[in-house]
């Protein structure tokens, strides 16, 4: 199988990309795939050259962190929950997220989701409850800031005033869970969300946790009503 990854050494370096060969079982996962080609003493690319280990980050491996967001084969995924054996052809193609300034290789600076979040005081803060819809607010609790769901939204552009449905999701939490900060959340989620929603819902289809962000939108958008 043909492994093609778009890499960057440095913020302000060219990105490239760089091709790998690998020849093992396909019923491992993308993140299993790059442990295992930056697992030898000398990396080797396609070519027979040395080269250098490919950078990406991970925590879990679980599902559960988000850390390893990524685009394979041009849909956005995380490394650990895509399989070799679930891709078309005998090549995947790998790149960093589009919507994040590059790090390096595969590793992008998301800090922009949570100081979206800080400038506008999207904290709970007090727990004073506004309702009883708790389902609803234990799925939106499971976002895991993996900006996924920003990579695939046409509106969001990092450090635009569009903040997208990750912001979406916690105006939701926020407003539910603490009825005193209620009024200025859904003030905040037009200004940086509502008002600038096309309805694509290309989030809703890519979010790892399958979190029901379009619920959490229509809530918010009849309290703005």
């Amino acid at each position: 199988m043909k492994i093609k990854i778009l890499r960057q050494k440095r913020p302000d370096s060219e990105p490239y990309w760089e091709s790998f060969a690998y020849e093992g079982a396909k019923d491992i996962s993308v993140a299993a795939l790059l442990d295992t080609l930056n697992f030898s003493d000398d990396i080797i690319n396609d070519s027979g050259e040395i080269t250098e280990r490919i950078g990406w980050e991970c925590s879990c491996l679980q599902g559960v962190c988000g850390a390893c967001a990524m685009v394979i084969n041009e849909t956005p995924a995380l490394a650990c929950e895509t399989f070799l054996r679930d891709l078309d052809g005998d090549e995947a193609v790998i790149r960093p997220l589009r919507k994040f300034p590059v790090i390096h290789d595969l590793i992008v600076d998301r800090s922009s989701i949570h100081e979206n979040l800080k400038n506008t005081d999207m904290f709970i803060g007090e727990y004073r409850p506004g309702g009883g819809d708790h389902a609803r607010q234990y799925d939106a609790a499971k976002c895991l800031k993996c900006g996924l769901c920003l990579e695939v939204c046409p509106n969001y552009t990092d450090g635009g005033s569009f903040y997208g449905a990750v912001f979406a999701n916690d105006c939701f939490l926020v407003a539910s869970r603490n009825r005193d900060k209620a009024g200025e959340v859904r003030k905040n989620y037009g200004s940086h969300f509502g008002n600038g929603c096309s309805k694509s819902l290309s989030c809703a289809d890519v979010c790892p946790a399958k979190i029901d962000t379009v619920a959490s939108m229509a809530k918010l958008n009849r309290k703005r009503g």
